[in-house]
């Protein structure tokens, strides 16, 4: 799963999210500010560059340490699951260098539920405070990606579906289609289905109704 814009900016970090979120450890409590100036990415309009929450899927990041920040971000994890009292396992995957940590259970996910939240929001919280205990435990940024009970994956399946009506009706109409708002994750995986089908996407809109826009080529 990969993304066109740039990490821990703009107001598509999610909103307060439960109080999963509220008891995560104390690595929350460092400030966000500590981190690097996110890498110069591409395909997207200046604002949602210099701005949105996840950097560039399509940098290839140096392998150098993943696995060390996959140990650290399941050590976190672990502590916030016992602090809910929730139980789960943590699968950790590094793909071209970049580190997927997931949080799966042997049930059918539901006792998941309150952390990933109704639309994500709770999940890419999470994922935030995660990358945040590993940019303070070993001082360089991390874009690691955090998916619980299998959400990402289903995520990603809808917004294919989405993508797809909306590509077709672009090239019915020759007009350009608004989709409907949605995190940077989200959009750059929308990004690269247009890119896919050779039209032209960019992001639009400020804060929560930022959306991507796909034009004719």
């Amino acid at each position: 799963m990969s993304e066109n814009e740039t990490q821990l900016g703009e107001t598509d970090t999610p909103e307060k999210a439960s109080a999963a979120e509220q008891t995560a450890p104390a690595a929350s409590q460092h400030s966000a500010s500590a981190a690097a100036e996110p890498a110069p990415v591409s395909n997207d309009d200046a604002e949602a560059l210099s701005n949105d929450a996840d950097a560039a899927e399509r940098d290839e990041p140096s392998t150098e340490g993943a696995t060390d920040e996959g140990d650290i971000a399941a050590d976190y994890l672990e502590e916030l699951l016992d602090i809910v009292d929730l139980d789960g396992d943590i699968d950790i995957e590094v793909r071209g260098g970049r580190t997927y940590v997931s949080i799966v259970t042997e049930e059918d996910g539901e006792e998941l539920d309150d952390l990933v939240g109704d639309r994500g929001e709770v999940l890419d919280a999470l994922q935030e405070l995660t990358r945040l205990a590993v940019l303070t435990a070993t001082g360089e940024r991390t874009r690691l990606i955090l998916d619980i009970a299998g959400h990402r994956d289903q995520r990603q399946a809808e917004l294919k579906e989405q993508a797809e009506s909306a590509i077709a009706k672009v090239k019915d109409r020759g007009e350009d289609e608004h989709m409907e708002p949605m995190s940077a994750y989200e959009r750059k995986i929308v990004h690269d289905f247009v890119a896919e089908s050779g039209l032209i996407s960019e992001s639009e809109g400020e804060g929560k109704r930022r959306h991507v826009v796909i034009s004719p080529a």
